[in-house]
């Protein structure tokens, strides 16, 4: 459950700002999706070495 405490004169727009931030961060969105369908473990490998090379390349950049 998530609790994000309103300090007195806060602005509910900035409350509702830090509970959506709060909640992006669980990962429950990104959970429910992955569920909706089944992927191969080779597919999910896959996706895994893709994404590991491209961080690599960006970071061989920045140095």
């Amino acid at each position: 459950m998530i609790v994000v405490p309103v300090k007195e004169g806060e602005n509910i727009e900035k409350a509702l700002k830090k509970f959506k931030r709060k909640f992006e961060k669980t990962g429950v969105v990104k959970e429910l999706r992955a569920r909706q369908q089944f992927d191969k473990p080779s597919v999910i490998n896959r996706l895994k070495r893709e994404r590991a090379i491209y961080v690599q390349k960006l970071q061989q950049t920045e140095e």
